[in-house]
């Protein structure tokens, strides 16, 4: 069974309210309708409820799939503002919140945010600029993370590591070049993100080309202080380097390389790239020349789980980024 296999599995014990605010397309509309058929989660259509209604119908599918939600509907819409306004720490006010959820993405968020939807799924219709904005501005960051980020699970051929063939890492598609602290959010981020996926216990190595004082640098006192700040933030996780990336994934080259005591040397599953250069070309070689299927980016650092999926992205792509979000979400609420 392959791991997308169990994680459909999950989703499956425990369905998600997944908020559409592009229900209209017509990659998303099936996705949406295909997910929520087959009992994955409980898809919610956001926008023009007699426009979405007809297109389902248009389409051949079953609209009690579906739960509509439409945007000129006033009496749910002041609802759903009277409680975002309630929560503390939020950042619009009533007449600056209704303005915005005249956009399907941002209600869709407002929803989440007072628990009306767990996940909200976009990026075909809207940028990841749009997404992210939005995100931010709605749903807000987690405390002490500073940066949105993104990880992804490369399953990989042949490759043996402490969780089989898997291996999280990340950044390798948002946060350009981060510093110091933004590397740490990365890095406690990923550690949260596996364990609402997957279950793990997270080991996690910050990489660069230096293990342990072995080469001298900014990009490398970089990586060393970004592990100060994580280890200091959250000392309940297990987040250790500067590693090379044999040292991290590898038993026999951690034993000796790595003369001191650690959770993390040598059965790292989770990796994190030192910038956006180093993780973008690690992703291609993992694919090009593993074969390795990659799963993600799931964006990560809001308060819940926002999901941006690229605009090319096929149906079956789709589907599964929606899945892997829902159960993503169902794990946050565990912990």
């Amino acid at each position: 069974m392959s791991v997308l296999d169990k994680i459909y599995e999950k989703a499956k014990e425990n369905p998600q309210k997944v908020a559409f605010p592009e229900a209209s397309n017509e990659k998303m509309m099936q996705a949406a309708y295909e997910t929520g058929r087959d009992g994955y989660i409980i898809p919610i259509l956001v926008g023009d409820e007699a426009e979405l209604r007809a297109l389902a119908k248009e389409r051949g599918y079953d609209e009690s799939v579906f739960t509509f939600v439409d945007i000129h509907e006033e009496e749910y819409k002041s609802k759903v503002i009277a409680a975002y306004v309630a929560k503390p720490d939020t950042k619009l006010k009533e007449k600056a919140l209704g303005r915005r959820m005249e956009n399907p993405l941002y209600y869709s968020m407002a929803m989440q945010a007072v628990g009306e939807a767990d996940v909200t799924f976009a990026g075909i219709d809207n940028t990841t600029g749009d997404v992210l904005l939005a995100g931010q501005m709605i749903i807000g960051m987690k405390p002490g993370i500073s940066t949105i980020s993104s990880i992804g699970l490369a399953d990989i051929p042949g490759y043996e590591g402490s969780e089989g063939s898997l291996l999280a890492i990340g950044d390798s598609a948002v946060c350009t070049n981060p510093n110091a602290e933004q590397l740490a959010s990365i890095a406690i981020s990923a550690c949260d993100t596996v364990h609402e996926l997957l279950g793990w216990e997270p080991r996690c190595a910050m990489v660069c080309y230096s293990t342990l004082g072995s080469g001298q640098g900014e990009l490398i006192d970089k990586v060393k202080e970004a592990l100060r700040i994580a280890n200091e933030q959250r000392p309940d996780l297990n987040i250790d380097g500067e590693f090379q990336l044999d040292a991290a994934i590898v038993p026999a080259v951690a034993a000796k390389k790595v003369k001191r005591e650690s959770k993390v040397a040598g059965k790292a599953n989770v990796v994190i790239w030192p910038d956006l250069n180093v993780g973008n070309v690690a992703v291609k070689l993992i694919q090009q020349f593993g074969h390795a299927d990659a799963y993600g980016p799931m964006l990560q650092g809001f308060n819940s789980v926002v999901c941006d999926c690229s605009r090319g992205a096929p149906v079956s792509e789709i589907k599964g980024n929606v899945v892997i979000s829902a159960v993503r979400a169902a794990g946050s609420k565990k912990k």
